[in-house]
């Protein structure tokens, strides 16, 4: 299991953080729930750092006045804060992947399945909810272009997780 959630971090963490330092001790020789506790800690981690790397690329490429920073940046965070709750669900199912893909079974599968599609209802419809809020504070092509670079940085966050894990084996 720990193979794979390391395999989606680095991956994740090279590509958006640019060090996968979180990895630096070597929790191989740790046993059974002190090895996961550290894997969840690098997770927590590497999810903070993307975070707030998220942030500096949308604010990289966001030009906004003093008038809308003030106004988008709150709003910015609360919108985090939700789709960290989504994420914390996304997590718990590679975690629940990583664990059980070598000897799943057709249940199991299909909960899998099943949990995946409603996370990503789930995100659809938290950036619905969200696009009338920004949009009250953005003009639309302000608002068209943090939807365009926040969707980049989650589809390369979820491509880098989607390569490094197995297919599920028939």
């Amino acid at each position: 299991m720990k193979k794979y959630l390391l395999a989606v971090l680095a991956m994740t963490g090279v590509v958006l953080v640019g060090h996968p330092s979180a990895f630096a001790q070597d929790s191989t020789t740790q046993a059974g729930a002190s090895q996961s506790a550290q894997v969840d800690q690098d997770i927590l981690l590497l999810r903070k750092d993307i975070r707030s790397q998220k942030k500096q690329l949308i604010a990289a490429n966001l030009p906004l006045t003093d008038a809308e920073a003030q106004k988008f940046w709150p709003l910015y965070d609360q919108f985090t804060q939700e789709l960290v709750m989504v994420n914390n669900d996304k997590y718990a199912l590679i975690k629940d992947y990583a664990q059980n893909y070598g000897t799943m079974t057709d249940a199991q599968a299909d909960d899998w399945t099943q949990r995946l599609l409603k996370l990503d209802v789930n995100v659809t419809g938290l950036r619905q909810r969200y696009f009338q809020k920004f949009r009250s504070v953005l003009p639309a092509k302000k608002t068209a272009l943090y939807e365009q670079v926040e969707r980049r940085a989650q589809m390369l966050i979820d491509i880098q997780i989607a390569s490094a894990l197995p297919l599920v084996q028939p």
